[in-house]
């Protein structure tokens, strides 16, 4: 890495990358702003010719063209931008919305839950308790079988066959 030696009053004002934008900051904001169309844009715009100023930071001889370069760099990152978005932009007459996602009727909901509610109540008293502390209360299978004094085998198979019946539960197939 080389080193410049700068002499002056430069060298002396901006000792380094963080007193030269602690001091010019604002004025380069200002500049940034007037290359935008809103302060988050200019304050990312600037965020990046300034990290490209750090990166080239010991490269620059003159510290008094600074202010300069770093104008350089907002204009050609802004240039890069306008380009780079003018291909990602499109006019159209009508703003695209995305189709409305169906939203189902509490009706219809509180009729489907009633109706399996059923179904489980149809079960077999086993099979019924191991599928409301699993789906209801919202237990684990080990929880379950903790619960219910079986082994987290026979939890997993009755939940399993309790499951199939409720697949096969014609008031149900009509349901869904």
């Amino acid at each position: 890495m080389t080193t410049t030696v700068c002499t002056g009053a430069s060298a002396a004002a901006f000792p380094s990358f963080t007193s030269y934008v602690r001091t010019r900051g604002p004025v380069l904001l200002r500049t940034a702003r007037s290359l935008t169309s809103n302060a988050c844009d200019a304050e990312d715009l600037l965020q990046t010719a300034l990290t490209k100023t750090y990166l080239a930071w010991e490269r620059i001889e003159d510290h008094k063209a600074l202010d300069g370069y770093v104008r350089r760099a907002l204009v050609n990152t802004r240039t890069s931008q306008w380009r780079k978005r003018k291909i990602d932009e499109f006019v159209c007459e009508e703003l695209p919305e995305p189709d409305p996602v169906p939203v189902p009727d509490p009706a219809e909901r509180q009729v489907l839950r009633d109706t399996l509610w059923r179904a489980v109540l149809r079960l077999p008293d086993r099979q019924r308790a191991m599928v409301v502390l699993r789906y209801y209360e919202d237990l684990s299978e080990a929880q379950t079988a903790e619960v219910l004094g079986v082994s987290v085998g026979t939890v997993k198979s009755a939940v399993s066959r309790a499951l199939g019946k409720l697949r096969e539960d014609p008031e149900l197939a009509h349901a869904a």
